[in-house]
C-alpha cells in the first residue's frame, strides 16, 4: 500500500507553478525530495499535508483526499521549516500543549527524544538558536507516534553529530513497516544514508524519481575527452567539464561493453542531472 498517492498535483502561484507531477510513497519507506532552493519541496509537502490548496490532480494519504485530513491529525506528524511554536514555550509546555492536542501524546516518548537531542528544557522558544528550535520540532513531530512523517528540511541548523541522530530515530521509526517518512534536505549524503527512494524536482517538475539503490546501480561516472560524448550518445544522462576533460554521468546499460566507468554519489548524481537541465532549458 502507498501512504501517498499523488497523481498529476498541481499548484500555481504568480511567477511559479508545480507541477503537474506525480510521487508516491510504499508503506515503511523513505522519499527523499532534492532540489535547488525555491524548486518546489516545501510547496509539495504543503500539498501533500493539506496545508495548502492544490489546483488540480489528486493526491490521496493515508486512504483520504489530502485536502481533507484533519480527522487523520493523529496519523501524521509534521516539520515545517516556517514553522513552530509561540515565542514564550518551553520544551516542558510544549509537551502539555501538545498533549491537548493529540490524544496518543506520548509525553515519555518526547522526553526520550528531547534528552537524545539534547533540546535546553527551560528555554523559551523565542531564546532557542535554530538548530535547538528544530530539534524541538522534530520532537513533538515524533511525540504522538505518527504513521507518516513529512519534514521539510529537518536538517537545517543541525550540527554533524545531531544529525546522525536524527537519521537514527528515522531508520527506527521506519522499523514499524505500516509507516513512513517523505523528507526534503539540502544535504545529500544525510539523505544517501536514509532514503529507499529520490525525487529530483527542477523548476517545479520531477526530472527523476526512482529506488536509491537502482539509481546508483543505474548510473556511473565516465571520465573522457568531450569529443567522445557524441560517440556515446544516448548513454550520457549529462556531464561537466573539468582541467582534464569531462565527468559524464553515465547509463551503464547504454555503454559499449568494457567501458570503465567509476561508482557516482547520489549528490554528483543531481548535481550533473540539475546543471545538465538548467542548460538543456537555456537553450
Amino acid at each position: 500500500m502507498n501512504l501517498i498517492e499523488a497523481d498529476n498535483i498541481l499548484k500555481v502561484y504568480d511567477g511559479f507553478r508545480l507541477g503537474p507531477l506525480s510521487i508516491s510513497l510504499p508503506e515503511g519507506c523513505v522519499t527523499g525530495l532534492i532540489a535547488e532552493n525555491g524548486a518546489g519541496k516545501s510547496t509539495l509537502i504543503k500539498l501533500v499535508s493539506g496545508c495548502i490548496k492544490r489546483d488540480g490532480g489528486e493526491c490521496c494519504v493515508l486512504g483520504r483526499d489530502s485536502a481533507q485530513l484533519g480527522s487523520l491529525k493523529e496519523e501524521i506528524g509534521l516539520v515545517a521549516d516556517d514553522s513552530g511554536f509561540p515565542d514564550p514555550l518551553t520544551a516542558g509546555l510544549v509537551d502539555r500543549m501538545m498533549s491537548g492536542i493529540f490524544k496518543n501524546w506520548d509525553s515519555g516518548e518526547f522526553e526520550r527524544i528531547c534528552r537524545l537531542l539534547d533540546v535546553p528544557q527551560d528555554k523559551e522558544y523565542a531564546e532557542m538558536s535554530s538548530g535547538n528550535k528544530m530539534k524541538l520540532k522534530i520532537a513533538a513531530a515524533l511525540g504522538h507516534r505518527p504513521r507518516l512523517l513529512l519534514l521539510d528540511e529537518p536538517m537545517n541548523g543541525l550540527d554533524p553529530a545531531v544529525r546522525d541522530r536524527v537519521v537514527e530515530l528515522l531508520f527506527d521509526f521506519t522499523r514499524d513497516e505500516s509507516r513512513g517518512v517523505l523528507i526534503s534536505s539540502h544535504i545529500v549524503t544525510d539523505l544517501e544514508r536514509l532514503c529507499d527512494y529520490i525525487c529530483f524536482i527542477k523548476n517545479g517538475q520531477v526530472i527523476l524519481h526512482d529506488e536509491k539503490d537502482r539509481l546508483l546501480e543505474r548510473y556511473g561516472i565516465l571520465r573522457c575527452l568531450r569529443g567522445r560524448l557524441n560517440e556515446l550518445g544516448g548513454a550520457v544522462a549529462g556531464f561537466r567539464s573539468t582541467e582534464f576533460g569531462v565527468e559524464a554521468l553515465a547509463d551503464r546499460k547504454k555503454l559499449p561493453r568494457g567501458t570503465e566507468v567509476s561508482p557516482v554519489s547520489l549528490e554528483e548524481l543531481f548535481v550533473i542531472m540539475i546543471n545538465s537541465a538548467e542548460k538543456e532549458g537555456q537553450k
